[in-house]
């Protein structure tokens, strides 16, 4: 599971940064990406990236501002002339689907796939045996969602070494006792297979918030996660600023993140006011507040342990 960040920037593209696109790599776990808003130029942005169109499989938009959205349409269209033949789903605000069938409708595209567009509200928008998607409203000038990826816990490991000193000998009887079953083995022994395995092993969290000021929604949703990936388009010295905008500092995100006992805060959405050289001013003002703090940049991936 790897975040791979295509667009880090605020409002509009810069020659550092373009507009957010976030993929979550899931290749290991079921040979798919997910991915995050798609702002303009993001397909362009996959082109320089390992990411293939084809092997993405859902969209989550979190809000409708031009941004996070204005390369959807493209994306889409040539997905179709990029091997993309799998079912795709876009999830999104209320508001969504009608842009995607006008877009689509009036370009004449033509799509070579199945595509669903679902309109969420707030609670689990999708859920299967191995993951789960919560989405949230937060606070923005336009309803804007956040959502917190939940991968389910596994089974422990099953102690193969302790069952060859009982004497058992691989087979279905391992699956059994895997599953923590009761086993009679041939020499009329009970073996309980909840004694021959370690403790549940935890899935990973990562959240995903949209454009909001600081709420407390976004504590809400983030608690306890791995990763937080949340906006800090301004510098604390601009605080006010960034209220009358309804966006956050970086300052503010570290404060959702110690709030919420996040173990590691990645700040995206910055302002064009802090070119590289002075970026790293934001990760020093967060730092003040949550130890484990990243500033994200354009292709820069991040392994979610």
């Amino acid at each position: 599971m790897e975040l791979v960040f295509l667009g880090t920037g605020a409002g509009m593209p810069s020659k550092e940064r373009n507009v957010t696109s976030i993929a979550l790599t899931l290749y290991d776990e079921r040979g798919t990406f997910w991915l995050f808003d798609c702002g303009e130029g993001t397909q362009h942005q996959m082109l320089r990236s390992p990411l293939k169109p084809s092997k993405l499989e859902f969209v989550f938009i979190t809000h409708l501002h031009g941004d996070h959205l204005y390369g959807l349409p493209g994306m889409l269209s040539s997905r179709s002339y990029q091997g993309g033949e799998t079912p795709l789903t876009v999830f999104g605000p209320p508001g969504v689907k009608e842009w995607i069938d006008m877009t689509l409708r009036l370009s004449q595209a033509r799509l070579t796939y199945e595509l669903t567009v679902c309109e969420v509200e707030e609670g689990t928008v999708f859920a299967d045996d191995r993951f789960e998607v919560i989405a949230a409203r937060l606070d923005h000038r336009i309803e804007s969602f956040g959502y917190r990826i939940v991968e389910r816990g596994k089974p422990g490991r099953l102690d193969v070494e302790k069952l060859k000193r009982l004497g058992v000998q691989p087979g279905p009887v391992y699956g059994r006792l895997k599953n923590g079953e009761t086993v009679r083995l041939p020499d009329g022994r009970l073996i309980d297979g909840k004694s021959c395995v370690g403790p549940p092993v935890p899935g990973r969290t990562v959240v995903i918030a949209g454009d909001t000021k600081a709420c407390e929604a976004t504590v809400r949703l983030a608690r306890d996660a791995d990763v937080l990936v949340h906006e800090a388009t301004f510098a604390g010295d601009l605080e006010q600023l960034a209220d009358k905008y309804y966006h956050t500092t970086a300052i503010g995100a570290a404060r959702i993140a110690a709030e919420a006992n996040v173990k590691t805060l990645i700040m995206t959405h910055i302002s064009s006011r802090y070119p590289d050289e002075q970026a790293e001013r934001l990760v020093e003002e967060a730092r003040t507040i949550v130890p484990d703090v990243h500033l994200a940049a354009d292709f820069w991936t991040y392994r979610v342990l």
